[in-house]
């Protein structure tokens, strides 16, 4: 006599049926997202390079699209009036799909955001998206020429990495995000360094994320227009540890200005990030191989680091530079700069670039600074270039400043 044998025992039987039940579920929620989802394209890059922008809403009373696409105007900011993004009207069809389409637009990648009925909002057809402070907004690219230098083309790749360094002068471990370029993880070879610093507001995301820095320099060095080289952008705020949300503070609304912003400490602190890059990365660890430069707030750290430790840094980048410390800045950093920066002058150096924009709000204070170099006789490159703090001129200038460098 046979004795067939139960192939599962019941409770395995049980456990395959609680695990079907919710690979069902799983999938309903999982096609549930694909086909709730709004069949709308949006934006629509248009073969001239014109843009649609598209959003369902059938009962909203007004919706407009604001972007860095549209004429600037006027806003009040916490530095003062500034350039902002204009708006424009969507008009509704019989479907309920508003839309708008602009004007042939110059190659660049740009930022946008809806106003519906007042409230504004993100694309819900663009998943593409970046934060600049607090505020997240929609991105996308329009032709090539400068864009190009956004996209991520067919070429080598670096590698991005988010490390932690001990900062003795801080009292912390850190975050900072790092490029390494093509090849770098299979080579012997020692590079040279930029660091990259961001402004206020920003994190060791921004230039990542806003700049395209990896994507800048993945496409630089294809060409032969930039050597390799690491790019470290840090946290300049000293209060944090890391980006909102990526720290030990936890998820909380990033703010503009925060205690200790440009203080002197982040520039007194500085060597711990050196430190950390030339204990634990193939680096040449001298002058003509270290280059500094920032946007903003990291060109005034930029400014003061690169005096302050005046025989470090053989490039330093000025983009859009506040330039002087308050008058209530106290910090033994900002004692001598006349003296620091005629030292930096002596030691002799490759490259003092300085960039701003036509209509920047900053543009006075480094139009005065420029004469206090001259006076100095203290050697330096200018570029103006068209509009005012934004975020478009200072990729740009990263793409301008990089290839002089470690030639």
């Amino acid at each position: 006599m046979k004795t067939q044998l139960d192939p599962l025992p019941m409770k395995m039987k049980l456990l395959l049926s609680i695990l079907i039940l919710s690979l069902i579920g799983i999938n309903s929620k999982a096609q549930e997202a694909l086909f709730g989802a709004q069949q709308i394209i949006s934006p629509e890059i248009h073969d001239d390079s014109s843009v649609t922008f598209r959003f369902f809403a059938p009962s909203a009373k007004s919706i407009q699209v604001t972007g860095d696409f549209l004429p600037t105007v006027k806003i009040e900011s916490p530095m003062g009036e500034m350039d902002g993004p204009g708006k424009a009207e969507l008009t509704k069809d019989d479907k309920g799909v508003w839309s708008f389409t602009s004007e042939a637009l110059s190659p660049e990648l740009y930022s946008y955001s809806f106003i519906v009925d007042g409230l504004k909002t993100t694309d819900p057809n663009n998943p593409f998206l970046t934060r600049d402070v607090a505020s997240v907004t929609n991105v996308f690219i329009a032709g090539e020429g400068q864009a190009a230098l956004y996209r991520v083309k067919d070429v080598p790749h670096g590698t991005v990495s988010r490390r932690w360094y001990d900062s003795p002068g801080l009292g912390m471990d850190r975050r900072l995000t790092i490029y390494t370029p093509p090849g770098y993880e299979q080579s012997n070879e020692k590079f040279p360094v930029l660091y990259l610093l961001h402004g206020a507001g920003g994190d060791e995301e921004a230039w990542i994320a806003l700049g395209r820095t990896a994507q800048i320099m993945d496409n630089l060095i294809a060409q032969g227009k930039a050597k390799p080289m690491i790019v470290v952008m840090p946290n300049g705020n000293v209060i944090q540890d890391a980006a909102p949300g990526e720290g030990s503070e936890g998820m909380y609304k990033p703010a503009f200005m925060i205690p200790k912003t440009m203080d002197g400490t982040y520039e007194g602190s500085f060597k711990d990030v050196i430190k950390f890059v030339e204990s634990n990365y193939q680096v040449k660890a001298d002058k003509a191989d270290r280059a500094i430069a920032g946007l903003s707030m990291g060109g005034y750290h930029t400014m003061h680091i690169s005096r302050y430790y005046p025989n470090t840094f053989d490039y330093m980048g000025l983009f859009s530079a506040a330039i002087m410390p308050r008058e209530d800045a106290t910090n033994s950093v900002y004692s001598d700069i006349d003296g620091t920066l005629k030292t930096q002058m002596d030691n002799g150096y490759k490259l003092y670039w300085i960039a701003i924009g036509k209509t920047d709000f900053l543009y006075d204070a480094n139009k005065e600074y420029r004469a206090k170099l001259d006076t100095m006789g203290m050697p330096y490159e200018y570029v103006e270039s068209e509009g005012g703090h934004i975020w478009r001129n200072w990729r740009v200038y990263l793409t301008q400043f990089v290839p002089q460098l470690f030639n």
